[in-house]
Order: structure tokens, then C-alpha cells, then sequence
């Protein structure tokens, strides 16, 4: 998985059935160096041409090398994989226009790792109507059966969504709502680039120093997308417009301004919801921003902990997804539902490319 934050590819090792909650056999992160981020930002709202063929062999030989360096480092050999879910990396995500493009390039990974890939996992959805956003939910309800319900999960990388899963009653699986919540860390992420020229705010520092403009935030806060019902879900770029809004302000002021949009407009999914959640659990980089944990628990008068509370991996869940994804595509099943893409009926996934004999 390489997500919208843009800050690398993480890399998770599972067991699965593609049903029930799956064995964990280890995981990584690898980190893009800068050099490299600023091409993919670079190419953060099109479509590729020919003159981007090396970086998508660059960004496909990245996660070919952290597959072999996870095998390596868990002492499992190649031919004991079945199958990566290769989820590529977001550059353009417009489904009102059918348009979602990840880009990777599948038959390259399978050919470097001698093991089937399944990639392409949003196209089916977005062309058949859904938002092709989030897919993540199917596996946090595997995860969450243990759980009592209703419980929220909610993911904050560059974009934050959530996927609320209620009270399982009898042997009917639990309800599942997911959709998009709006800017996640991306908008934090580039307010520090552009005015320190760090990647983040690390902790969250410049955010509690800072005091929170209420009259930009409101303002913010007015955009219609908070107010549509889901199914809903978001470009990475799709609040760029925001960071000159707060021209004027200090770095510390538009940090902590910024960090109350993400906890408030998370906190706002909320309205959507059948039933209130009784405890909030935040995977993604945003749950090691303590400032963005405390406003979101203020908000939601609600526990808010990491995933880690509950035996979770935080930052390898969204990877541990796609691995899980995969497996359910090569079995046919569900990777979206109307409640999470808002799809017209369950639908499977993803394309298998293999690799082929070496001459």
C-alpha cells in the first residue's frame, strides 16, 4: 500500500481466507526518500502519458523490493506466497467522472517476484457507479467481530475516512457504513512543506502551539461535502484550495487550524450514522498527532485510542487490507458494498496478473 500521505509503502504479511480475521506474519515500512515524493506529487491530479513510464517502473521496482525485503526479513521463501495485492499508488480519484487512476504497473511486480499479483482493485467499482473509495471496511468489520459494536475505524492518512460497524445480532454479519470524512493529514502535510519546508507536523508540535483562526475555520467547515450524505469520497487535492485561505496566519496558527478542519469534519461523519459509536479507533499516520486525538475526542464525547488498543497494527492496517482484498478477488467475493462505495449491489474486484516462465 502506498496511500495519499505520499510518504512511502508499507508492506504486510497475512494468512487469510479472505473471510474471517487473518494471521499476522509480519509487515514493514519503507520510505520514500524526498526526491521521489516530489515526483509522485508531481503527478497528483492526471493521468499518465508515455513521458511517465519510468517513474511507474521506478514506483513498481519500490514495492517489488519491499515484498522481497518483508520475505527476507520473516524467513519465508517466494513460493510460499500465493498471491500481493498491489494497490499502486493514488494520483487522480474523480468517480462523479468515472475516473480513478492508481498507478503501478502489476505484470512488472509479478514478473520481479515470481508470485501472482492482484492490482486494479478501484476500476470495477467506479465503473460500475460506486465511488471506488474506501475498501479498507470489509476488513476492518473482519477484524472488528471480536469488538462490541457499534465501533468506529476511522483511518487518517492524506485523506481520513471512516467505516463504522455495528452490533453483530445472531449469525447476520454486522451492518458496515464507510466513506470518505475529508482532508486527512494532506492539508497539515503541505501547510508544513510550503511554510517550513518539513514533511509533517511531527507530534503535532507547531499544531499545539498554535491557535485555532475560528472564522477561517468555519468557513472551511462550510463546504458542501460535509453536508452529503454518503456514499462519498475524495481526490487527495480536492481541498488544495484551502491552504491560501489561511494566508496571513502563522505556522503554528494554520497547523492548529488545519488539525481542527481534520478532527471536526471527521467528527461530523457522525450525523450519517444509524447508531452512535461507542468507542473511536484511528489507524493512518494522523493517530500519532496527539492534537488530532484530543480534538477528535472532544468532538465525538467518545473514547478516541490507536488501533494498537485493541491488538491492531496501526501502520501496516491499510497494507494488511490489500493483502485481504486480494484473496477475496481471486475467490470472487466482495470488495465493496452499497453501505461503503455505494455501488448498486456487492461487487468483487481487481485483476490477476501472473508471471510468466523465464526463457
Amino acid at each position: 500500500m502506498s496511500g495519499t500521505s505520499l510518504d512511502g509503502i508499507d508492506a504486510a504479511l497475512l494468512v487469510t481466507d479472505g473471510e474471517r480475521a487473518t494471521t499476522f506474519a509480519g509487515a514493514i515500512t519503507v520510505p520514500y526518500p524526498a526526491a521521489f515524493r516530489a515526483r509522485l506529487r508531481a503527478m497528483l491530479g492526471r493521468c499518465p502519458g508515455p513521458a511517465d513510464a519510468d517513474l511507474i517502473s521506478a514506483l513498481t521496482d519500490r514495492h517489488a523490493d519491499a515484498v522481497e525485503t518483508l520475505l527476507r526479513r520473516s524467513g519465508r521463501p517466494p513460493g510460499e506466497i500465493d498471491v500481493i495485492g498491489f494497490h499502486g499508488q493514488t494520483v487522480l480519484h474523480r468517480p462523479e467522472r468515472g475516473v480513478t487512476v492508481q498507478i503501478g504497473d502489476g505484470e512488472r511486480l509479478a514478473q520481479r517476484t515470481g508470485i501472482a499479483v492482484v492490482d486494479s482493485f478501484r476500476a470495477a467499482d467506479v465503473a460500475a457507479g460506486g465511488q471506488g473509495a474506501p475498501l479498507a471496511p470489509l476488513y476492518h468489520a473482519a477484524l472488528a467481530r471480536a469488538l462490541a459494536g457499534p465501533v468506529a475505524v476511522v483511518n487518517i492518512g492524506g485523506v481520513a475516512n471512516v467505516t463504522w460497524i455495528g452490533a453483530a445480532r445472531g449469525a447476520a454479519p454486522a451492518p458496515v457504513l464507510a466513506f470518505d470524512t475529508g482532508p486527512g493529514n494532506a492539508l497539515i502535510d503541505d501547510w508544513l512543506a510550503t511554510t517550513t519546508g518539513a514533511a509533517m507536523d511531527q507530534d503535532g508540535r507547531h499544531a499545539a502551539r498554535g491557535r485555532v483562526d475560528t472564522a477561517r475555520l468555519d468557513a472551511l467547515l462550510g463546504h458542501p461535502f460535509f453536508a452529503a450524505p454518503p456514499p462519498k469520497s475524495l481526490d487527495r487535492e480536492a481541498f488544495a484550495a484551502a491552504l491560501a485561505s489561511l494566508d496571513g496566519l502563522s505556522v503554528d496558527d494554520g497547523a492548529a487550524t488545519l488539525s481542527a478542519f481534520t478532527a471536526l469534519s471527521i467528527a461530523r461523519a457522525q450525523a450519517f450514522f444509524p447508531e452512535g459509536a461507542k468507542r473511536w479507533l484511528v489507524c493512518g499516520g494522523g493517530r500519532r498527532n496527539p492534537v488530532l486525538l484530543a480534538r477528535l475526542a472532544e468532538a465525538v464525547a467518545a473514547p478516541v485510542d490507536p488501533v494498537e488498543a485493541v491488538g491492531w497494527r496501526g501502520d501496516s492496517l491499510e497494507a494488511e487490507a490489500f493483502a485481504y482484498l486480494a484473496v477475496r478477488s481471486l475467490r470472487g467475493l466482495p470488495l465493496s458494498l452499497p453501505t461503503t462505495t455505494g455501488v448498486a449491489a456487492p461487487l468483487t474486484g481487481g485483476v490477476v496478473r501472473l508471471p510468466q516462465p523465464r526463457r
